[in-house]
């Protein structure tokens, strides 16, 4: 199914202006590019090194170094897959796409140098914290956070915020990104601020950061109340699926029925093509059910092996959207 990524709604649309993607100063190990996490090894941020065994501490800066690994939680701490490519004498980097880790979460890694020795990095880095061995010692790592959203300027969430141009700092924060009230910070534009994301298909809810102080969006009347007694913003991010049958050119009519349009017998009315019958409809993340419904017959689709019951004993053709 072919499938293109949307999402409007009242005050969010897409940025007209470039957004760069910046983090603080000290956060080191890593960057975010658009839709890539870039892994960055660079010789000079380091003055020890380990191995399983014993300590180096003096000679890293006349260390020959052959090759680096990225090695961590997200690749179950391999020690010869995920290998860098080098820059210069003292650079190395790794690029992986967003999509290649499996949802979003707080990962630890390290470099590994030459197949056996630890590059320790520097426990004032922001993003370094302690943790345990093998044999309970406590040894620094890096943190890299990822969330189901990250700060893209040709995104699909464009998030704007009207006014308040005296403002220091704005922040949005929301269930996309765990509610970080420092990571996703806005800029500032001739008519407030603004800030563009790609966020995968779900509904989310979020609010603005305006100098410490919380708020709900003012240009989206979507909430839900939250556990503070006050609301939160709700927006949901859907993505365009497009549905084929193929054959069946000599029925009359044919209905896209399913779990996203209350299983309407006359809403979504398939157009004919050469090859069979098409339908093109915006929906939200998770898990829908449908069938086919071919001159009065409803039918699974018989191009698509996953299949479930629903509550009712029916067997349904199952879409999952991410």
């Amino acid at each position: 199914m072919k499938t293109i990524l949307k999402h409007i709604v009242f005050g969010i649309a897409f940025c007209s202006s470039i957004l760069g993607y910046s983090q603080e100063k000290l956060v080191k190990g890593y960057r975010i590019e658009g839709d890539e996490v870039v892994f960055t090894f660079d010789k000079k941020d380091y003055e020890k090194i380990t191995s399983d065994k014993y300590q180096f501490t003096d000679d890293f800066n006349d260390f020959k170094i052959h090759d680096v690994i990225v090695s961590g939680q997200f690749n179950n701490w391999t020690r010869d897959a995920w290998k860098m490519h080098r820059i210069d004498e003292n650079v190395f980097e790794l690029r992986k796409k967003i999509t290649d880790f499996t949802d979003e979460f707080s990962w630890e890694f390290k470099f590994l140098v030459n197949g056996k020795f630890w590059a320790e990095p520097n426990n004032e880095i922001a993003n370094v914290v302690p943790a345990k061995t093998d044999d309970g010692s406590l040894l620094p790592v890096y943190n890299l956070k990822l969330y189901t959203a990250y700060q893209d300027q040709n995104g699909n969430a464009c998030f704007r915020l009207k006014g308040y141009k005296d403002a220091k700092e704005v922040i949005l924060a929301g269930s996309f990104n765990k509610w970080d009230e420092n990571h996703f910070k806005m800029d500032k534009t001739e008519n407030g601020w603004e800030l563009s994301l790609q966020i995968n298909p779900g509904i989310y809810e979020y609010r603005y950061i305006v100098d410490g102080q919380w708020m709900t969006d003012p240009g989206n009347p979507n909430k839900a109340r939250n556990e503070f007694d006050d609301y939160n913003s709700v927006i949901d991010i859907t993505k365009s699926v497009t549905f084929h049958l193929k054959g069946f050119t000599d029925a009359k009519k044919v209905i896209l029925a399913g779990s996203f349009n209350d299983w309407s017998e006359k809403a979504y009315k398939m157009k004919k093509t050469d090859m069979g019958w098409t339908y093109k409809v915006w929906l939200s993340g998770g898990k829908h059910h449908y069938k086919f419904i071919i001159d009065n017959e409803w039918l699974v689709d018989p191009d698509n092996p996953v299949k479930e019951y629903d509550e009712y004993g029916n067997i349904n053709s199952v879409v999952m959207v991410k």
